[in-house]
């Protein structure tokens, strides 16, 4: 050892950097500063660097970094930056969670919540983006296996995955839960079964039509009964004729039938099969959740529908 070289004692270095000799002496311990002698009578003695290393282990405890980790960065088998990414990845996890947690308990607060309701409601908003998609197509599964169903909507059901944000409003959570509860409902499964296939069978009368048209059709009846019902035109009025015959002139030509008596019956079949308002319901939670816009093709179909049970 250099005589020449400064070494302090245990007691030197808390009086230093203000930490107590029972932290040094565990660190010490832990090998992240170790002692560079000791003294005739057995006592550790620390070298000008040990100021430094306590003060970069402290950082790194304070950040939350295990003295394991910490001993690699300062024996250099990794480095602080890449233990900084790693930490800070976990505490934007640590970070989320605590917001869910904070919006969970304003839910339940707001609700007056049992115990088990506030137990589920955690359980379900903490769930992982995988456990997330396994909820999705499990229900996809078993609504449609099976069945002909254009592998574009499957996709669309099976991409559409709930994404809570980090800090969730109290009516994102809810919808989230009942989503779960809708999902794993076996009457919900079933009628979006029985929906698909009258959907597959209707198909199978007309064909597949042109998907750009079939986007056009869509857009008018959208748009129509919307103007419609602001301007507080009834389905069953006479101002609603105009309307009704446009829409049914649009649809007749999308599916290459002729407009009359027997295809409006069937369209007013098709539009009864197509309009499960669970459905709607179901897309209405999903734009909760995610923030988007909320599906309206529901009134624009319950509109047209009326209409043409009233002529």
């Amino acid at each position: 050892m250099d005589g020449d070289t400064p070494l302090h004692s245990i007691g030197a270095l808390a009086r230093l950097t203000g930490l107590t000799v029972k932290t040094i002496r565990f660190w010490s311990d832990a090998g992240v500063v170790p002692p560079a002698g000791r003294t005739p009578a057995g006592y550790r003695l620390y070298g000008p660097d040990a100021l430094a290393r306590l003060g970069m282990v402290r950082t790194l405890r304070e950040l939350g970094v295990r003295l394991a980790v910490i001993r690699q960065v300062l024996e250099r088998e990794v480095t602080v930056a890449e233990v900084a990414a790693v930490h800070a990845e976990a505490l934007d996890a640590q970070i989320r969670m605590l917001r869910l947690r904070r919006a969970v308990l304003g839910v339940v607060a707001g609700r007056g919540s049992t115990p088990e309701e506030m137990e589920l409601m955690h359980k379900l908003v903490t769930l992982s983006d995988q456990e997330r998609r396994r909820l999705i197509n499990e229900f996809v599964d078993s609504a449609f296996e099976g069945l002909d169903v254009d592998p574009g909507f499957l996709v669309t059901l099976r991409n559409s995955v709930p994404e809570l944000p980090d800090d969730p409003a109290p009516a994102q959570i809810d919808a989230w839960v009942e989503l779960v509860e809708l999902v794993q409902d076996d009457d919900f499964r079933a009628g979006m079964r029985r929906a698909a296939a009258d959907q597959i069978a209707a198909l199978e009368e007309v064909g597949q039509p042109d998907q750009e048209a079939a986007k056009r059709f869509a857009t008018a009846l959208r748009e129509r009964t919307a103007a419609a019902r602001e301007a507080g035109i009834e389905p069953d009025s006479q101002a609603a004729r105009p309307v009704v015959e446009e829409l049914v002139r649009q649809c007749a030509r999308l599916t290459g039938r002729a407009d009359g008596p027997e295809f409006r019956e069937w369209l007013l079949r098709r539009l009864k099969a197509g309009n499960d308002s669970r459905y709607e319901h179901y897309w209405r939670l999903i734009s909760v959740i995610n923030g988007w816009p909320a599906p309206d093709m529901g009134p624009a179909v319950a509109w047209l529908a009326a209409a043409l049970r009233a002529a």
